[in-house]
């Protein structure tokens, strides 16, 4: 009940007040997405992966996370099989299960609850994941080569991939930041994750329409949910792995599906309702799994 009230309920109510200020409001949520992927999340990744000390931890993370979202396909592919999915339907599955909200959600959870010594770790998984998500994500709406060519153009045009470019360049090649701009930066980083968790609630505000196939939305929640961080705990204990870095794993893993999935299903059809009921009840679902994950790994 501890790690309920001090991590999730907080982390729920700025949810909440960015739910509530969209259902009221109606604002504009790109609006606000873009200075949180302009700005704000670019100074965040730069200041933080320049400060961190890198260690063999990062490839291990980086490693991780690609095995994650294969198996998420391969399970995908073989629940469609069984239950003759139609190919809208397993990319649907496969935008619900294979990107984790590890920004919005997962950031302020690992810093809540870990501390942060866990934080370079979670912004690390929050950069590969964007890559992954802006990459896969299309790729797997659109399944097409015109998606394949649009897929690398959009991680491409990400600001959060020179930020983390720049920051391994200024780290290694022992470039100095002025103390005025490191302060500013941090300044504006440390405005991220609020601004993230506020939009994500904004996000799920927007939602408009849900399509609840129980057979794919239940199979999706479960391997999210669920099957995920049973496979993070079994890496973990294979790699064996820094205790931080492990928590991290696990609880990234346990983390909804990112609300950016939903733009991908609507921009290329590849059912947005089904996507967007996931990542609504994989998120309302996470107040439990998380709150009991965190009593046991943290």
């Amino acid at each position: 009940m501890g790690f309920f009230l001090e991590v999730i309920l907080p982390i729920m109510a700025v949810f909440a007040s960015g739910f509530i200020l969209q259902r009221i409001r109606v604002l504009d949520v790109k609006s606000v997405s873009a200075v949180s992927l302009y700005i704000l999340s670019p100074a965040l990744v730069f200041i933080t992966l320049y400060d961190a000390k890198f260690d063999s931890g990062f490839l291990v993370v980086l490693v991780y996370m690609f095995i994650l979202f294969y198996v998420m396909v391969v399970f995908n592919k073989i629940l469609s099989k069984v239950f003759k999915w139609k190919t809208s339907t397993e990319s649907a599955s496969i935008l619900a299960t294979g990107f984790m909200n590890s920004g919005n959600y997962g950031l302020p959870v690992v810093l809540f609850s870990v501390g942060n010594a866990a934080v370079p770790y979670a912004i690390f998984i929050m950069v590969i994941q964007a890559l992954q998500n802006n990459f896969f994500g299309i790729y797997y709406a659109s399944r097409s080569t015109s998606g394949m060519k649009r897929a690398l153009a959009n991680v491409m045009k990400m600001p959060t991939t020179y930020a983390a470019i720049l920051a391994f360049l200024f780290h290694y090649g022992s470039i100095g930041v002025p103390e005025a701009i490191h302060s500013t930066l941090s300044m504006v980083g440390d405005a991220a994750i609020p601004v993230m968790m506020i939009m994500l609630g904004m996000q799920l505000g927007s939602i408009t329409g849900l399509k609840l196939n129980w057979q794919v939305v239940a199979s999706a929640v479960t391997l999210k949910m669920i099957i995920a961080p049973v496979i993070a705990a079994l890496f973990v204990w294979l790699v064996d792995v820094d205790p931080i870095i492990a928590s991290v794993l696990i609880i990234i893993s346990a983390m909804p599906t990112a609300a950016t999935t939903t733009m991908y299903a609507i921009e290329f059809d590849t059912e947005p309702e089904l996507v967007s009921s996931i990542t609504l009840i994989s998120t309302l679902v996470s107040i439990v799994t998380l709150s009991i994950l965190l009593n046991i790994v943290v």
